[in-house]
């Protein structure tokens, strides 16, 4: 299945996800940053272009891997010096294990049952689980043209994305791990919601 042009352009993906924070853009790469200790492992989930390590992660000499199903956005990774390896995460093949195990915006791919890649995730972790994922998006717009917009571009490969989380549905989900959180809060001028675990 085809995927949208924004998952098959590393620059077309990052001037989206720029419109779209403004300002914040560089907030919600920040409060993850935040969560990761130098020299930390970390397995970055769906991770696009890897801006999180290429922007904010690198510096911090951290042993990180990417996991896409994009095999344009792995070569970028790897070339970028980074660990990057072509994953589709609808499988069951067990996660490489690393310190942190990171999903920004893309537990929604998941949806309706995300719980399976969030227990992998738990699995594979040694510390902990983050989870920042958009609670305000086009996508559920009331506004029928944007929400068709925003659900038929964002196709990473399994077909066009109709459902997201708002908060309440994302709070749904974690209050099944609450002995697990030891975090949660709105970042990114309220865009996303973040969520830290403990493994």
């Amino acid at each position: 299945m085809r995927t949208s042009l924004i998952y098959r352009n590393a620059t077309v993906y990052e001037l989206l996800i720029r419109a779209l924070y403004g300002r914040h853009y560089t907030a919600r790469y920040r409060a993850i940053e935040a969560l990761v200790p130098d020299g930390a492992s970390v397995v970055d989930l769906c991770c696009g272009p890897a801006t999180l390590y290429t922007r904010y992660l690198r510096g911090k000499s951290v042993d990180y891997t990417g996991l896409d199903r994009n095999d344009k956005f792995v070569a970028q990774l790897t070339e970028a010096g980074g660990r990057g390896m072509v994953w589709n995460l609808n499988s069951d093949t067990p996660l490489p294990e690393a310190d942190y195990l990171v999903m920004q915006a893309s537990l929604y791919h998941f949806l309706p049952e995300p719980a399976p890649v969030l227990d992998r995730m738990l699995t594979a972790a040694r510390k902990q689980v983050i989870i920042a994922e958009p609670v305000r998006n086009i996508a559920s717009s009331d506004n029928r043209v944007l929400a068709a917009i925003g659900q038929r571009f964002t196709n990473a490969g399994d077909g066009a994305q109709a459902h997201r989380f708002t908060e309440e549905t994302l709070d749904e989900l974690f209050r099944g791990y609450e002995s697990r959180v030891v975090r949660q809060s709105l970042i990114a001028g309220g865009r996303e919601k973040l969520y830290v675990l403990d493994a």
